[in-house]
């Protein structure tokens, strides 16, 4: 029931959970209690960030709320770059968009603080303040502003003056003095003086509440909640808390009745409510301009490329052709380009594949590998004829109208995955073609999920660990398992939360704060290209880590229509090109793994064994179970298992039954001829998405375009979306003659299989990047296993795993030796060395020292010239410890016990000469001494430790706690 006098007030000072670790108000709750309230509207004012901005605009206007967008700054005293004590302390000020001008103006501010102005909290200043006022309505905020600050000193003629330079700001009707009375004594003080300020100044008084939570109940979660961003616990007596518990989204007669003596100030926030009228909206154009060559328009320079491409591609089809294995006929390949192409360009989206192609291409020339293709951009001919994708679409029946449908108007979305290790490298490009003020990654999220709110609050509760880490073990280990769902599905958490009063607060403040956003990132992937500056269109943020990023997560972006792309790091592609690289240093053999015949039976053979260690998305033994029993003889077989193995197909029993027809053990039936021909590939099972698609065709008569919205309705399951698509369904089959039994079960069949439909697109490109992968295994293991190896440096366990996966093909990994190893992994003949890098606690700046020392010596000869000749500056007791243990310098002559024991003698004897050397003296040990230096007697030390390695047996094991590979070696 809407509160009758909820129009009365508006809240305008509030904190969402974006005011990170110090709001408790989730916005959707915060949108329902407001409308359910039966107030006009709301604003939303987070700590020095707009982050929850453009979602609260959207979710306040889907339920007939107005939506006030708002921030709560900080000021510095003086100029927002400067930094030192007198730095940190900033003052608070609460800014609302009246007008879509203020609105950017405000975006203005708020990145600048980030990104000119971060001491410890982001920062403006009043000159900044002066540049963008226009359209904006300024509070003089809490206790913290600069106004309330100086009231609290005694200092009644600086309160004045401040608030006087900031109206002369923000404009005679534009700056209120702001009233609060969370039920602390010094705010009653603060009120009369800022009552008798108003008087004389004229400026008008405002009441808020500073609200950081929903309700008054919710005090407790919300102190639990500043402890975690703290890092103290409810113990502590020095811990940051608030001294009331009336932070809390108040109702408008609680507010009517807090400041009854001043009803003005509480119908004033109406008033400025209704002058707030903003709208977020999509932009205009969602591209940056790509240049093109003097003569053409996009479209036509777009057409030329791909005509361009197309041929390059040609020969690979039409050697496929001459083979016999081609599926379709050049015409057609032919004609679905030029549907494509016309499609493009009528969609206006031939800028869009202009910009991918160009940064890929650059990518391509530059070496950067590249995938395959990801999503249903695979579907799509012109983007394989651009080397967008590597997957012929006709030759695996993929559907443009999966990719882009002209039924369905939305900007394309073609994700790539490119090498992990030079990925930035895109990026950077991307920015210097379009601008870095234009180009930004896209910031991310991370909330309290049901484990970990538990161990945090736990944590802050003051609750011993090892109690709290049992308590969570009790949550099922369910992806995105909410706490509720927990209570339900585990008998043991519930009873312990009615048996034990501690597990039962721990259990509520848990609830309440579960979901709320804990901290902001940077998104893996997420790059946001922007036809204009993005401060004009977005605000900016400045991760620890520099990173700039939006302060809008991805969703938003997307509402709002901005260019966004996903540039993945794909490890696998950096493994790929280090094998290559290395079958080409260690063998003489140049490969093209794009150009591999794709039935290779040795290939087939190995995942039918289920040897897939190292094997992208095969590796699991879920799947490699699955791939014994199966028995695939074709890229069609591995496109489909990578789309079976996944949780619905699992639970739904789809792998036994699928299995089975392929053996024969189960019939295979059609009910009609027209669905062999869609269904054969699959055993009449509808696995992919698109086999709905060609089925509404075929069997209905549906555009291409309106089957993929079939599609969607049936991903979604709206009952009257799915009512309506199925008379169209049903009308459709009855005009070709289809019996309506038959084409009522056909229905229920797609509309089942609908919700285990995948993507085939992208199965498909998946699957041929495992099929490069498990070539490499079969064919060059050596360089395969070198190339896993590196890929997993620092991973102990993983590297433990892959060199046991090397041994049982025979393949030896020879220990690290600071004479022989490399940075990486590398193959000597059929063995392995160990890379240096791989020890724990050895940077990759220490072992490119190593390398340095050793190129200018040509071999180490002792441990003492070995620490001499480093660069002492990148050694230090640690890494040495570490290289002896792992055996790295069992080649110098000395048992490890020896070498460990001279280590401080040998740094301090390298640091003086290296001292020595730098200042232009010459020491004892500098010339021709290093024989004899390296030569002193170490202290006798325990034979048993003594690792003298040649041509070894090797035994490699972890040693505990340190996450270092020891080595064991016996002479041949």
């Amino acid at each position: 029931m809407a509160d009758a006098a909820g129009s009365n007030f508006v809240h305008l000072h509030l904190h969402t959970d974006y005011s990170l670790l110090d709001g408790a108000c989730g916005i959707k709750e915060l949108v329902e209690e407001t409308a359910r309230r039966g107030m006009p509207a709301v604003a939303v004012t987070d700590h020095g960030n707009l982050f929850a901005a453009a979602n609260f605009y959207h979710q306040a206007t889907s339920r007939g709320v107005k939506p006030i967008i708002g921030c709560e700054v900080y000021v510095a005293p003086d100029n927002r770059k400067n930094r030192g004590a007198e730095a940190e302390r900033s003052n608070h000020l609460v800014l609302l968009c009246e007008t879509d001008e203020g609105y950017r103006n405000l975006i203005q501010l708020v990145s600048a603080g980030y990104l000119e102005g971060f001491y410890y909290k982001p920062r403006v200043d009043h000159d900044l303040l002066a540049q963008h006022s226009r359209g904006l309505i300024a509070l003089s905020a809490c206790l913290r502003g600069e106004v309330a600050s100086a009231l609290l000193e005694d200092k009644f003629d600086q309160a004045r003056a401040n608030a006087q330079r900031l109206r002369e700001i923000f404009g005679q009707d534009n700056f209120f003095l702001e009233v609060q009375d969370q039920g602390m004594e010094v705010e009653t003080r603060i009120n009369r003086d800022l009552v008798k300020l108003s008087r004389e100044t004229g400026i008008p008084l405002v009441a808020t509440n500073d609200c950081h939570y929903l309700t008054r109940s919710d005090a407790h979660a919300q102190e639990v909640l500043m402890c975690i961003q703290t890092g103290k616990t409810m113990s502590d007596t020095q811990r940051m808390k608030f001294p009331t518990d009336q932070f809390y989204f108040k109702t408008a007669e609680e507010m009517a009745q807090v400041f009854r003596e001043l009803p003005d100030a509480v119908e004033r926030t109406v008033r400025i409510a209704e002058r707030c009228n903003v709208k977020i909206e999509r932009v205009a154009n969602s591209f940056p301009e790509f240049h093109v060559p003097e003569g053409h328009t996009a479209g036509s320079y777009f057409e030329k490329v791909v005509r361009e491409g197309f041929a390059a591609r040609a020969p690979q089809i039409e050697r496929l052709e001459k083979e016999g294995r081609l599926r379709h006929s050049v015409a057609e390949y032919e004609k679905r380009l030029a549907d494509e192409i016309a499609m493009i360009q009528k969609m206006r989206f031939a800028g869009y594949f202009l910009i991918v192609w160009n940064f890929i291409k650059y990518a391509r020339e530059q070496g950067i590998p590249v995938g395959p293709g990801r999503g249903s951009a695979a579907g799509s001919l012109v983007s394989y004829a651009l080397r967008i994708t590597d997957v012929d679409p006709l030759q695996y029946d993929l559907l443009f109208e999966r990719f882009l449908n002209p039924e369905r108007v939305s900007l394309p979305d073609i994700d790539i995955d490119f090498c992990m290790r030079r990925r930035g490298e895109v990026i950077e490009y991307v920015r210097q073609k379009y601008g870095q003020a234009s180009v930004a990654q896209i910031i991310t999220f991370g909330t309290m999920a049901a484990k970990a709110v538990l161990k945090d609050a736990g944590r802050a509760l003051d609750m011993p660990y090892g109690e709290v880490d049992k308590i969570a073990k009790m949550i099922p280990v369910t992806l995105n398992i909410e706490l509720e769902d927990a209570l339900k599905q585990s008998p043991q958490l519930a009873a312990l939360r009615q048996s034990d009063e501690r597990v039962k607060e721990l259990i509520e403040v848990a609830l309440r704060l579960e979901g709320l956003a804990r901290h902001a990132s940077t998104h893996a992937a997420g790059v946001v290209i922007s036809p204009q500056p993005l401060t004009e269109i977005v605000p900016l943020y400045k991760s620890s880590k520099d990173e700039i990023t939006t302060q809008y997560d991805m969703n938003a972006i997307e509402r709002i229509g901005l260019l966004k792309m996903d540039f993945l790091g794909l490890t696998t592609l950096t493994v790929l090109d280090d094998a290559v690289r290395l079958v080409r240093q260690n063998r003489g053999v140049e490969l093209d793994l794009p150009g591999l015949a794709l039935d290779d039976a040795g290939v087939y053979a190995l995942f039918a064994r289920g040897d897939t260690t190292g094997i992208f998305q095969f590796e699991s033994h879920g799947m490699r179970d699955i791939l014994k029993r199966y028995q695939p003889t074709r890229l069609e077989d591995l496109t489909a298992l990578n789309a079976l193995y996944r949780p619905g197909p699992i639970q739904g029993g789809m792998i036994d039954d699928f299995i089975a027809r392929k053996h024969g053990k189960k019939q295979v039936k059609y009910d009609l001829p027209e669905l062999e021909e869609i269904l054969a590939e699959t055993w009449g099972v509808i696995l992919y998405q698109e086999q709905v698609m060609q089925i509404a065709n075929r069997l209905a008569g549906f555009s291409l375009g309106d089957a993929d919205l079939l599609r969607r309705a049936m991903g979604k399951k709206k009952p009257e979306e799915m009512a309506a698509q199925r008379e169209k369904f049903l009308a459709g089959c009855a005009a070709r003659k289809i019996a309506a039994k038959k084409a009522e079960r056909i229905f229920d069949l797609m509309a089942e299989f609908a919700g285990y439909g995948f993507n085939k697109s992208h199965s498909c490109a998946y699957a041929l990047l495992a099929y490069q992968t498990a070539w490499l295994k079969t064919h060059y293991p050596v360089e395969f296993t070198a190339a896993m190896l590196t890929s997993e440096t620092g991973n102990t366990e993983k590297v433990v795993k892959y060199i046991n996966e090397g041994r049982s093909m025979g393949i030896t990994v020879l220990p690290p030796d600071v004479n022989s190893s490399d940075l990486d992994f590398t193959p000597v003949g059929d063995d392995i060395r160990f890379g240096l890098a791989a020890i724990k606690n050895v940077g990759e700046n220490t072992v490119r020292g190593i390398l340095a020392a050793r190129e200018t010596l040509g071999k180490f000869s002792g441990f003492f010239e070995f620490c001499g000749s480093v660069d002492a500056r990148l050694m230090n007791k640690r890494v040495l410890e570490s290289l002896v243990r792992a055996g790295a310098l069992d080649g110098l002559g000395a048992h490890r016990a020896q070498m460990i024991a001279a280590i401080d003698r040998a740094m301090e004897r390298a640091q003086k000469s290296q001292r020595a050397k730098e200042s232009g003296q010459h020491g004892l040990f500098m010339g021709g001494g290093s024989a004899a230096a390296a030569t002193a007697a170490p202290p006798p030390g325990d034979a048993a430790g003594r690792g003298r390695v040649g041509r070894a047996r090797t035994s490699c094991r972890r040693v505990r706690g340190a996450g270092v590979l020891h080595f064991r070696a016996s002479a041949r």
